[in-house]
């Protein structure tokens, strides 16, 4: 499984268990990058994966934030 999915399932499971809330922003891709030991790419994929399947959306110039209701995990797991 590819090291930014695994990330994006990890993120998911953050947003799940209420680290983040609704409308709120995840913390940012060089966070992310360092937090996990990869490339900022790599994160940015991960938060990309998140906005592909509606559990967050991203703001240009600003982050990606929780959606206000998170999607189901369909599909999804880490």
């Amino acid at each position: 499984m590819p090291v930014y999915v695994q990330i994006a399932g990890v993120l998911r499971a953050r947003i799940k268990r209420g680290d983040w809330q609704p409308m709120r922003p995840l913390p940012g891709e060089q966070r992310l990058a360092d937090e996990f030991g990869v490339a900022r790419m790599t994160a940015r994929k991960a938060v990309r994966v998140l906005a592909d399947e509606g559990t967050v959306f991203v703001v240009p110039q600003r982050g990606a934030f929780v959606s206000a209701e998170p999607a189901s995990s369909e599909g999804g797991g880490a």
